[in-house]
């Protein structure tokens, strides 16, 4: 379903093979699996779209989360995580379009993945998320705090994200990350929404 010819799967494969990832931080980011240890128990079905190197999908996995999965555009960054993720069922990796997504979880953790696609998008991002969702399920995670029509990234700012989201999700928590990885610090936005 994706429209837009630039940001298609060729383009984010071809960013891993060149190695143009600054968006990989090298390791799983505690907002996310903190929040999940937290409040999911291990039988919880989750689901990180636009994982790439996956990094907090195989950590849950190694913690008993059975039913967490990794979704990707790019073969690339697939094969690396099961390269190296050696214990991790291949086909808990998805591969393919966001959009073309028919099953259904309990957690959605959003990490970079909102920011990457083109902002035309949004709306429908919002009502795909709302429909793969379980009812009582949550979409969580962050989304860049600054403006930034030029991505990806692209950025926006709370009254964006607030009216964008606000149709489909009641919007439990939006507001800065306290604990951002350095480079980020300052630009994040924590957000949990509840499906309605």
């Amino acid at each position: 379903m994706q429209e837009d010819s630039v940001l298609d799967a060729g383009y984010w494969n071809n960013r891993y093979l060149a190695k143009n990832t600054g968006w990989d931080i090298g390791h799983h980011n505690t907002i996310h699996t903190d929040y999940v240890e937290a409040h999911y128990a291990k039988y919880a079905k989750i689901l990180e779209p636009g994982a790439g190197s996956a990094y907090a999908v195989a950590y849950l996995h190694s913690k008993g989360y059975t039913n967490a999965f990794a979704l990707d555009y790019a073969p690339e960054i697939k094969q690396r995580f099961l390269d190296k993720n050696v214990g991790f069922p291949p086909s808990h990796y998805l591969l393919g379009d966001f959009f073309d997504v028919e099953e259904s979880f309990d957690l959605v953790l959003e990490q970079t993945f909102f920011c990457a696609l083109n902002p035309e998008l949004r709306i429908a991002y919002v009502e795909k998320m709302s429909r793969i969702l379980k009812p009582a399920g949550k979409l969580f995670g962050v989304l860049f705090n600054f403006d930034k029509p030029d991505g990806p990234p692209y950025g926006g700012s709370t009254k964006e994200y607030r009216t964008i989201f606000e149709e489909k999700f009641d919007i439990l928590r939006m507001e800065p990350a306290e604990n951002s990885i350095p480079e980020r610090k300052g630009n994040e936005l924590v957000i949990e929404l509840l499906k309605k």
